[in-house]
């Protein structure tokens, strides 16, 4: 069985409990705890929800709002599934009845009798 894991983004949210509702409020914060970025890196941050990140960021971002990264990342499953394949290959193939001119009939492989 495989879980297919995917997360929820919080920092928006956050922000505005913390009155931050634009997120240039957020670049001199980031920059006073060494993480430089300009303001449209910082949007996409906020506004997205990164596939991957820098630790520096999330230490600077629990260390401004006062947070754990738990509260910023909520992790939840998608849908589990089975490992495998379903190829529609089971059975005999019969060949069609009639034949069309637009299409070639599917030829049939028989064992040879001895």
């Amino acid at each position: 069985m495989t879980k297919t894991v995917a997360y929820h983004w919080h920092l928006r949210k956050i922000l505005g409990e913390h009155g931050m509702f634009a997120t240039t409020d957020l670049v001199p914060l980031l920059a006073d705890r060494g993480v430089v970025m300009n303001s449209s890196q910082v949007y996409r941050v906020v506004s997205g929800t990164p596939e991957r990140m820098n630790m520096q960021l999330l230490a600077a971002l629990c260390d401004i709002f006062g947070c754990t990264p738990s509260d910023l990342i909520e992790p939840y499953i998608v849908s589990s599934s089975r490992r495998g394949r379903k190829t529609g290959t089971t059975g005999t193939a019969t060949p069609p009845k009639t034949g069309s001119k637009n299409r070639p009939t599917r030829a049939v492989i028989t064992p040879a009798e001895d």
